[in-house]
């Protein structure tokens, strides 16, 4: 009999553990096109892998299907989270072949259109329910209040996802923090340069909290 309740007792705490370790987050990075979303999916996959997420372009739509990045541990001051990096395309009301017609011939601009067009729908679905939180990323050299920044806040404030909002391209001398600050006061904005690499710091400190 004690033999039993012992084995019952290891299998109980065997199972216990499984079941107590959670699932890596699902991180969606959103935000309208060129505002260097997957140029930050980079900086972090590879500061914590090695690897790199995708290509990255200063041609609108570069990424034009939603790309996954599994198993990304950050670890900051005592804190940690694992989550996996959903670097989704750029979100935008329309996408006209015309804007990329300077870049490539017109065949080639069409297709990317379309793609782009595509693209956008995925990332809207990925949002509506594939996502476990948000980085949203502006570039604080735009006006952050457009018709998509505010549809797209307004979503993930509707699902109640956690939300930090990083103020990106602070090496531009147009950037503004503050302004984006006073556009969504309601949410933490973390200003960083990912292309730079400036105040990395505070922003893997801010997603292992946050998001931890």
């Amino acid at each position: 009999m004690g033999l039993f309740t012992e084995l019952k007792d290891s299998i109980s705490r065997v199972t216990d553990r499984l079941f107590s370790e959670e699932e890596p987050k699902r991180i969606g990075i959103y935000g309208p096109p060129n505002a260097g979303k997957t140029t930050l999916a980079n900086r972090i996959a590879r500061d914590w892998t090695g690897d790199a997420v995708g290509a990255e372009s200063h041609i609108p739509h570069e990424t034009r299907r939603a790309r996954r990045k599994e198993g990304v541990e950050i670890e900051r001051n005592s804190k940690s989270v694992e989550i996996d990096i959903v670097d989704t395309p750029g979100v935008t009301t329309k996408v006209d072949y015309e804007e990329f017609t300077d870049e490539m011939e017109e065949d080639d601009a069409i297709r990317r259109s379309r793609e782009a067009t595509e693209g956008v729908a995925e990332a809207m679905h990925w949002l509506r329910e594939d996502v476990d939180g948000v980085i949203y990323v502006l570039d604080s050299a735009e006006d952050p209040i457009t018709q998509v920044n505010t549809m797209l806040i307004g979503i993930i404030e509707s699902r109640d996802l956690p939300v930090l909002i990083f103020a990106n391209k602070i090496d531009l001398d147009d950037a503004s923090v503050k302004r984006i600050e006073d556009a969504f006061p309601q949410h933490e904005t973390i200003p960083l340069s990912a292309k730079e690499g400036e105040n990395m710091d505070e922003v893997y400190e801010n997603i292992a909290e946050y998001f931890g």
